[in-house]
């Protein structure tokens, strides 16, 4: 590989890892091509990145965005999303999928080194689209309520009459 090459990969990772307020260290052991096609495709449809990173390059894009504290050994599978619940949920469903080839390292959650408790905490709080529709729930109720008021008020004139 080309230094332009190496240079252009640690850029590109470089300017992921600012823009991300969650990265998770995954390690790796014995997936298949199609498993792997299948993570990418799940991280896709959550909003989530995923990279099977060297570590050089990955311990370098890491510096290189300020996130010293990160510590990368082994093999590693790199998740990262501009929120944090994205990526949280992408490892953890992953891990849990695939218990004997993939698991949670570590992870960086807004700006502090997250373990693998935080992670999977994360994991659990609902998306971003599931907290849309529970907000607007919570918004459309008294509509609701004042509909279903004048409905049942229209039922009981009418019973009366």
């Amino acid at each position: 590989m080309l230094r332009s090459e190496k240079t252009k990969i640690i850029d590109f990772l470089t300017n992921e890892f600012k823009a991300s307020e969650a990265i998770v260290i995954c390690g790796f052991s014995g997936l298949t091509h199609k498993q792997l096609e299948n993570l990418r495709q799940y991280a896709d449809e959550n909003g989530a990145k995923v990279k099977v990173v060297k570590n050089t390059f990955a311990t370098i894009a890491v510096k290189n965005a300020g996130l010293d504290e990160l510590n990368i050994v082994e093999n590693n599978i790199v998740v990262w999303s501009e929120d944090q619940i994205s990526a949280c949920k992408v490892a953890d469903k992953f891990a849990g999928d695939n218990k004997d080839k993939f698991f949670i390292k570590t992870g960086y959650i807004e700006g502090k080194v997250a373990d693998i408790d935080s992670i999977n905490a994360l994991a659990k709080l609902p998306g971003r689209d599931e907290l849309i529709g529970m907000l607007l729930s919570v918004w459309t109720a008294p509509a609701r309520n004042f509909v279903t008021g004048l409905d049942n008020l229209r039922a009981k004139l009418e019973e009366a009459a």
